[in-house]
């Protein structure tokens, strides 16, 4: 089995593949109202991850599809302002994507309102996307189980920038972000997912998710547990189903995120080269956002595979910059290499 330690990833760039959105932030008392101020953020899972690439200096590509018009021209402006290069998006259709997230909760909240239908990436389709152009100068594509989530018809481009990306030796990682409130449209995750999965050679998400999206069965009845040593025990089991079930996958990657009682715990897995991985835990009571924090845990895994790190250090690396995410308003993080360093250090 080829492993990703053996790729020479820096004779290319990473191309994350994913819908812009923008997200709008109401408070949960109404003030807006009141104030006319509705803040909003750029983002999209994977976005989020090619904002955080480039910060850390790898070369950074994003595909995505918007209107021809002047607000997505500011919008290329101001990423390629932050090292994303913008030359794979397409550009068609009439209206970027929005989604309402009231402050301070969960993408997995019911305070959150999806306004996506008929934007510029939902109405992609087979045949339009030139994928020879777009693949050119990549070693990387990474996409998310949020694409396949919005159509039939954009789980069928993602079908195919798979099958193109993985004709052409381009090493593939997905996260498996699960959106209850996407998958409308008469599909299972488990109808869908474990097509594209087979393309993969990282699958990152946690034990929940792959049982939803792979049908990677969480065995025993540990949900309520709020056992470390049950959990970890459990993402080695389902790291090597997934493994054994998807032959070209050569890591696995879990996160463990609890909330309760106002206190969060954070903790994470990788399985790589027949070992199993466990990072440190982190603990918090206050933090400023949750959203984004799976990717910036996904982008530092593409960080520590793309510059050849160990597995642990790939690890820790991941997990710190994930658990600083929470103390930033944005969907991508704003912390340099340096400052996630720090924080492993302390």
């Amino acid at each position: 089995m080829d492993y990703l330690s053996d790729k020479n990833f820096k004779e290319g760039a990473v191309l994350s593949f994913g819908e812009i959105l923008l997200r709008i932030v109401p408070d949960a008392d109404g003030e807006w109202l009141n104030d006319n101020v509705l803040p909003f953020f750029i983002g999209g899972a994977e976005l989020n991850v090619a904002n955080a690439l480039a910060l850390w200096d790898v070369p950074s590509k994003y595909f995505t599809a918007m209107p021809e018009n002047g607000m997505s021209a500011q919008i290329v402006n101001y990423l390629e302002k932050k090292n994303v290069d913008t030359s794979p998006v397409y550009y068609h259709g009439n209206r970027i994507g929005i989604y309402y997230l009231t402050k301070g909760k969960d993408l997995k909240h019911d305070a959150l309102i999806y306004d996506r239908a008929n934007s510029a990436f939902a109405d992609l389709k087979p045949g339009m996307i030139n994928w020879d152009k777009v693949l050119d100068g990549v070693s990387w594509f990474h996409f998310s189980a949020i694409c396949p989530a919005i159509s039939q018809q954009v789980a069928d481009v993602c079908l195919e920038a798979l099958q193109a990306a993985s004709a052409k030796g381009i090493t593939i990682s997905v996260d498996l972000n699960y959106r209850s409130k996407l998958w409308q449209y008469g599909k299972h995750p488990q109808d869908v997912m474990p097509e594209l999965a087979k393309y993969c050679d990282i699958i990152m998400g946690n034990i929940w998710a792959a049982e939803q999206m792979l049908g990677i069965e969480v065995l025993g009845d540990i949900h309520e547990s709020g056992q470390k040593s049950i959990y970890l025990k459990e993402a080695l089991s389902s790291s090597q189903r997934i493994v054994a079930q998807y032959p070209k996958c050569k890591a696995v990657a879990n996160t463990f995120r609890f909330d309760a009682t106002g206190d969060i715990d954070y903790y994470t897995a990788l399985y790589y080269k027949g070992e199993f991985h466990s990072s440190h835990e982190y603990h918090t009571n206050e933090i400023v956002a949750k959203v984004g924090t799976g990717d910036c845990f996904m982008a530092g895994l593409i960080y520590g595979f793309y510059n050849h790190f160990g597995a642990q250090e790939i690890l820790e690396f991941a997990t710190a910059a994930a658990f600083q995410k929470l103390f930033i308003a944005s969907d991508a993080t704003t912390q340099t290499v340096q400052e996630i360093n720090n924080t492993i250090q302390g």
